[in-house]
């Protein structure tokens, strides 16, 4: 656990990377659930931040 903080302070890949994959996956899960009417209208927004987020950290340095 101490490793991932370590990976998200100093802009490491891995941990950055993680971050953007459970924000993907969160919005997704969002969206597919029919009982909550707020998080399935945030469930784009989520999966979005989460894509651009991907993208960027794809960059960060090994």
């Amino acid at each position: 656990m101490t490793d991932f903080f370590y990976g998200l302070l100093h802009f490491k890949r891995g941990s950055w990377e993680m971050l953007a994959s459970v924000l993907i996956a969160l919005g997704v899960v969002m969206l597919m659930q029919p009982f909550v009417l707020w998080l399935f209208s945030y469930s784009f927004v989520i999966t979005l931040i989460g894509t651009v987020m991907f993208i960027i950290v794809s960059h960060f340095p090994e």
